[in-house]
């Protein structure tokens, strides 16, 4: 018994070793993870989706950064060649992949407060496919080369 106790002791120092190699060995680290999503808004409402972009999206954007479920958000412009790329993409910046773990029930009392009820965030995200389209989404994370 005690012959198998030293061998897995020893098998565990080993394993810890190599792990610590390992990530000497890589030229980077796990940095944070970002969901980008795409969006692409009708013909002449730009200015109408950017309107609830910079007031009810901000809102609740800063309060998940105020809770510590987000670490940062982004608004960007972007040019498209054509109909099917976006002119607005949005980025959310979480700390790490574990960030997701239970992330809706953290997220449900922060958007009632901002959107109000279920049904009322519901109308509102209908409302908005007048005008906008979401193209796609995204999760990428970030290597912080060394």
């Amino acid at each position: 018994m005690r012959s198998v106790s030293r061998w897995l002791v020893l098998l565990g120092l080993l394993c810890g070793a190599w792990a610590t190699w390992a990530d000497e060995e890589r030229p980077y680290t796990e940095g944070p993870v970002i969901s980008v999503t795409s969006v692409r808004t009708k013909a002449g409402m730009f200015d109408e989706y950017m309107k609830f972009v910079a007031g009810t999206y901000k809102r609740n954007m800063e309060e998940y950064k105020k809770a510590g479920l987000i670490l940062d958000y982004g608004v960007y412009a972007a040019f498209p060649h054509n109909p099917h790329e976006p002119d607005v993409i949005l980025t959310t910046t979480f700390k790490n992949w574990a960030a997701f773990d239970g992330l809706q029930e953290k997220m449900d009392p922060i958007d009632a407060k901002v959107y109000g009820s279920v049904d009322a965030s519901n109308k509102g995200a209908v409302d908005r496919d007048k005008i906008r389209e979401i193209l796609g989404a995204q999760v990428i994370q970030k290597l912080q080369l060394k």
